[in-house]
């Protein structure tokens, strides 16, 4: 007799998405956490129990669970519990939502009460330049105000900040305007200023658990979250003891956690079910927005405001020691996931990788392509681990046009390009938004051919792409009989739609549980 299921979906459009995936099944049964057969409605009813959770999809759209292969997902929970400044559309609008939260009655925590935060700015939403001191000494004068743009590479600060802690800071990444500093900072100037006004532990839970949830929401399952200086590791391991963690973590710790990470005895997918050592995560060069990204031609706005006429960004890291630490990663058996912008960053990361024995490093945004690094990422055994909602910046008018120009814009993120000459690509957000549905969106209206994918190869990277970045296309991307029971529930289908953007997520199940359900909202 066969054992009944503890979990039954049924008359819905299940999309397995495996190589061989024509048309969708009807119904899919699930039990101890994994996928227990696929079949239509009728012969699952069979595996019905007294126990069986049934759900009827009535014709809803089910996806293998949502991997995003590269986020920050204690900047996600700041996004939700401090000011959140993802779509103000002038500075009065960051000024106002950074007050409201310094007037906020109930604020009260342990290591950032004294700091107003808000996180996720973009200038480009107004056609404007960065918040300034200016802007911020307006939120207040006496307590230290941070406003980080969204790529994380540049932060605002007021004048409150600059007193204290400006001889911390790398003088040449303070940015200044007739000698006197706007309160703009970039890269290792940012790093003060997080460490500064990072989270205790209990804070540090907070924002993971608003995260998490936030994630389910959105259709996600899985996370590859980039950690440093950070109390996520532990709170991650006291939620999985718990049974509270929600979705499948794999921790990429920073560079600067390597040797801790080799006397612990870490190695690349250790753990358990829901958690797991993943990369470890290095930089080369900075951001696009922040002018920092390494690119080997000047940038169409160099020579404005406090830009040199010759700038064309930085190494964050140098190449002498991303080599080093590359030979060093992969002689300890373990990942490399190295942030690389601009397209000498890019080649420079790819001279390193291609130097080692290891399989499986990866390349993290990967954003200006030339004709010849997307023929060598194609030809190498390295994970194209790209952000498509980054498209956004590329239409026209846009925050590449400014900085790269109209010709360089439609040569960032050739996401098609990538896929047909063979490259491995997995999708994240880098939290800019943590949304899938947005990022496929983005890059099936793709602006140009080379920049766009299908809704099928767009999906693919955004479930199978990320299990495979992280090693785990035997358990997590599709929707096969023995593999976890992670699902994405939509309202409408995604190859039907004219606004994928749009379409609500209705369920989210991980391990065979319902982790999110829209439609208690």
């Amino acid at each position: 007799m066969t054992a009944e299921a503890d979990l039954v979906l049924t008359n819905g459009h299940i999309h397995p998405l495996t190589d061989d995936d024509t048309d969708p099944v009807e119904a899919v049964a699930v039990r101890d956490g994994r996928i227990a057969r696929l079949d239509t409605s009728y012969e699952i009813e069979f595996l019905d129990g007294v126990e069986t959770d049934v759900v009827d999809l009535d014709g809803q759209t089910v996806l293998p669970g949502f991997v995003d292969a590269h986020t920050h997902m204690e900047v996600i929970g700041q996004y939700e519990r401090e000011a959140d400044l993802t779509d103000a559309d002038t500075p009065e609008d960051c000024i106002d939502r950074l007050a409201a939260l310094r007037d906020d009655p109930v604020r009260d925590r342990k290591g950032t009460d004294e700091w107003i935060l808000g996180f996720g700015y973009d200038e480009s939403r107004w056609g404007g330049d960065y918040l300034t001191r200016d802007h911020l000494d307006e939120v207040s004068t006496d307590r230290p105000v941070v406003a980080v743009r969204e790529d994380m590479h540049v932060a605002s600060v007021n004048s409150v900040v600059l007193d204290r802690h400006r001889e911390e800071m790398p003088q040449s990444q303070v940015r200044t305007a007739g000698g006197e500093p706007t309160g703009v900072l970039v890269e290792d100037a940012v790093g003060v200023v997080r460490e500064h006004s990072s989270a205790d532990p209990e804070t540090t839970r907070e924002y993971i658990k608003a995260a998490q949830a936030y994630a389910n929401r959105h259709g996600v399952t899985a996370v590859h979250d980039m950690v440093r200086q950070s109390h996520a590791p532990r709170v991650y391991r006291d939620l999985d003891a718990e049974g509270s963690l929600t979705l499948r973590v794999r921790l990429n710790y920073w560079s600067d956690h390597l040797d801790a990470v080799l006397e612990t005895g870490l190695r690349t997918n250790h753990g358990s079910d829901r958690i797991r050592t993943g990369a470890i995560k290095t930089f080369t060069d900075g951001s696009i927005g922040g002018r920092t990204a390494r690119l080997s031609e000047p940038y169409a706005d160099a020579g404005e405001g406090d830009a040199p006429p010759d700038e064309r960004g930085d190494w964050v890291v140098d190449p002498d020691t991303v080599a080093d630490l590359a030979a060093r990663v992969d002689n300890a058996g373990l990942q490399l996931a190295a942030h690389a912008i601009g397209d000498e960053a890019i080649a420079t990361t790819l001279d390193a990788l291609e130097g080692t024995d290891g399989e499986r490093h990866r390349i993290e945004h990967a954003e200006v392509l030339t004709d010849e690094l997307i023929e060598r990422l194609a030809a190498a055994d390295i994970v194209v681990s790209a952000q498509p909602n980054f498209l956004k910046w590329a239409r026209e008018d846009g925050l590449y046009a400014e900085r790269l120009g109209d010709e360089r814009r439609l040569d960032s993120n050739r996401l098609g390009a990538l896929q047909d000459a063979g490259a491995t690509l997995a999708f994240g957000s880098d939290c800019m938004p943590l949304d899938p549905l947005f990022g496929i969106d983005q890059v099936v209206t793709g602006p140009s051919p080379e920049q766009a994918l299908s809704v099928t190869d767009a999906i693919r990277a955004y479930t199978a792409g990320g299990a495979y970045a992280g090693y785990d296309e035997d358990r997590l991307g599709t929707i096969e009989v023995g593999k976890c029971a992670d699902f994405a529930v939509l309202a409408e289908s995604p190859w039907e739609s004219d606004d994928v953007a749009d379409i609500d997520v209705e369920m989210t199940v991980v391990g065979g549980e319902l982790v999110y359900d829209g439609r208690e909202d």
